[in-house]
């Protein structure tokens, strides 16, 4: 599925590239000098194994900081991909396709791994009420990049950040002397941000569900909690958070919608194996 790129996200890809090609070259890459420096070449880049399509713009950055190579794209974000298909064609300077070479397979391997990792956990509960959400367990300064990753697999992200939603949890609630205090502070703070909040009994369910935040989390809750929730009526949205993996998600009580986030959308990635090899 091709997703648009989300506004939060095109700032931090310039960024992203800049500094990793900076880690890169330093003061030059001097295997790259053993080349002419008018040799032109053409390249592609394949994978070799079973994947999703992401991370395109990530590396069209990469040679457009670099300067002189064309990318011509042959799939498009989201798409799923047989190993051996061809993602892009390079054509331009050499050294500076071998140059840039190492930080657009990184992006793209680390992106792809993503989305594919997340194309998984929702082809699991396809056939379900249940929908998975992202968390903020990311690669430092990859947040949006992986974001967006989750995206084009098939899940959906929870809060990018601190910034833009409300994630009240126990030590929050244990500082702020009770969730309906924390729910009413938040209120009171920024009335139009998402109020998410963390409750690890039925009590507590019913306290946060008697102030009809966004959205509530169940942590670690039993199956024999999980459906008395169910039973509640809760109006809010409801988030399970451990104790459930995509194997027993369709446990969930089926007569309500229900949100399940897992961090290993995004911190338990393998890198999609990628090669780059020039063809004339």
């Amino acid at each position: 599925m091709s997703q648009p790129l989300p506004d939060y996200i095109r700032d931090d890809i310039a960024r992203n590239v800049a500094f990793a090609l900076e880690e890169d070259i330093r003061d030059g890459d001097i295997t790259a000098q053993l080349i002419d420096a008018d040799s032109a070449s053409t390249a592609t880049i394949i994978t070799r194994e079973d994947a999703v399509m992401c991370g395109a713009a990530w590396a069209d950055e990469v040679f457009r900081q670099l300067g002189d190579v064309k990318v011509e794209w042959h799939v498009k974000d989201g798409d799923r991909l047989a190993p051996d298909t061809t993602l892009c064609t390079l054509s331009g300077n050499t050294r500076q396709i071998l140059t840039g070479e190492r930080t657009a397979l990184n992006f793209l391997q680390t992106l792809m791994g993503t989305a594919t990792t997340a194309r998984r956990y929702a082809d699991a509960v396809a056939d379900s009420r249940v929908t998975i959400l992202d968390t903020r367990k990311t690669l430092p300064g990859l947040r949006a990049g992986q974001k967006y990753a989750v995206l084009c697999g098939g899940c959906q992200n929870h809060r990018i950040g601190l910034y833009d939603a409300f994630l009240i949890k126990e030590n929050h609630v244990a500082a702020c002397g009770g969730i309906t205090a924390a729910i009413e502070r938040a209120r009171a703070l920024a009335p139009e941000k998402k109020i998410i909040v963390e409750v690890e009994t039925l009590e507590e369910l019913q306290e946060a569900a008697g102030l009809n935040p966004d959205q509530i989390m169940l942590d670690n809750f039993s199956a024999d909690m999980l459906s008395a929730a169910a039973k509640t009526g809760v109006g809010s949205a409801l988030e399970v958070s451990g104790n459930l993996t995509i194997e027993n998600a369709h446990a969930l009580p089926s007569d309500r919608e229900w949100f399940l986030s897992s961090g290993a959308l995004t911190k338990h990635v393998t890198a999609t194996d990628l090669s780059l090899r020039l063809t004339k």
